[in-house]
């Protein structure tokens, strides 16, 4: 493979990657790009390794993969493994994929999203600050909150101004709902491990960067519940699930909620430019997103009826969708954020990056491959006989 260059035209020396979550959705990408692209060699740790086996197993006939002995699966479960530390003294980088992040669990599943989020990841950032080691870690857009637009009544006119839901890593505050909204359990979670990670910069020299992902979407994500999951997964995957079952799409308190997509193949590349360009990289948080992808949820689950019709060649349903209220759907304890648009120009500054895939194409793609997936299998699960 050719040397490669960072952004500065610098030989980007081969470094060994400790990737916590790598059986994951954004991991399973992330590992795919580094062995395809790069020749840094991935200490993989999960619980699970289906999303990553292609890259783990020979190919058929036995033949062995162009990255073979790049890309190491260790299973383990970080919150009691005393390997972890091992593993990221052996790295040179450590990435931190790991978390719940499913909003329906927020409020039903308030301890572990907090465990997970928060006390589970203080290990991995003590191990990098202690062994010097570098680290990405991955946050959410979720620390925002609610906008401050969210506050003025509905026909204010500065619910339109870009101040008010634009958010930036370095200005916009971080507001929550009241305590008995559960929901906001995840954000606080990944809030205070993102103070945690900042102070250990500013005390401690932790070289770090924070990710705050917006709405990452594409093949392998997510779940079909009662196919590769159970529960309540994200609106997109919820969406995915109700098509595929042929049944009307469920807006959650009329889908009036604004939301950005991006496709995962070009969030992946921002992260790339991280591992890669430290120097630019180091000691900043940074949002991924694509503010040109901006939709109503109602909008969403339109534009996904018409491209689900096109690409499975299926009759779309003569009453599409439906609404039902936030507790019918995510029960007690939920409450939703308005609208989220990121600010790009922390990364467009320091990476150069911009998104490129068009909302239609990302839905497209993923839509393709969910059909193509797990049509059969949900045919093959209504079909099953149900108990007397």
């Amino acid at each position: 493979m050719a040397t490669r260059v960072d952004l500065d035209g610098q030989p980007i020396p081969t470094m060994t990657i400790c990737m916590i979550g790598a059986g994951g959705f954004i991991g399973s990408h992330l590992c795919e790009k580094l062995m395809f692209e790069t020749s840094h060699t991935v200490l993989a740790v999960d619980v699970y390794n289906d999303k990553i086996n292609h890259l783990l197993e020979p190919e058929s006939g036995g033949t062995k993969h162009p990255w073979s002995g790049r890309i190491q699966f260790h299973r383990l479960n970080i919150k009691n493994d005393s390997r972890l530390e091992g593993l990221i003294k052996m790295s040179d980088l450590t990435i931190n994929l790991a978390a719940i992040c499913t909003p329906a669990d927020y409020n039903t599943r308030p301890l572990d999203t907090i465990y997970s989020n928060f006390i589970d990841a203080l290990p991995v950032v003590k191990y990098c600050t202690e062994n010097k080691k570098r680290l990405i870690h991955f946050s959410t857009c979720e620390v925002y909150g609610k906008t401050i637009g969210s506050f003025l009544p509905k026909d204010h006119p500065l619910r339109e101004d870009p101040e008010f839901y634009v958010l930036k890593e370095d200005e916009s505050p971080c507001i929550f709902g009241s305590i008995d909204k559960q929901r906001w359990s995840y954000a606080c979670a990944k809030q205070l491990i993102e103070r945690l990670i900042y102070a250990e910069g500013a005390e401690n020299g932790l070289e770090f960067s924070i990710v705050r992902p917006y709405n990452w979407i594409g093949p392998r994500m997510d779940f079909i519940p009662g196919i590769d999951g159970e529960g309540v997964p994200r609106v997109l995957a919820c969406f995915s699930d109700n098509l595929l079952r042929g049944e009307p799409l469920k807006l959650v308190d009329g889908g009036e909620s604004q939301r950005t997509f991006i496709y995962i193949k070009d969030a992946i590349e921002a992260v790339l430019l991280m591992i890669e360009n430290p120097k630019r990289a180091n000691n900043h948080i940074f949002n991924v997103g694509n503010p040109n992808n901006e939709v109503t949820v109602r909008q969403l689950a339109e534009m996904m009826v018409k491209i689900y019709g096109k690409v499975s060649g299926e009759k779309i349903l003569d009453v599409p969708t439906i609404d039902v209220t936030a507790q019918e759907f995510y029960g007690e304890g939920y409450d939703d954020s308005d609208k989220r648009i990121p600010d790009m120009t922390i990364i467009n500054k320091q990476l150069g990056w911009n998104p490129k895939t068009s909302l239609w194409d990302l839905l497209e793609s993923t839509l393709t491959y969910q059909h193509k997936t797990y049509s059969q299998a949900v045919k093959r699960d209504i079909a099953k006989p149900t108990a007397n």
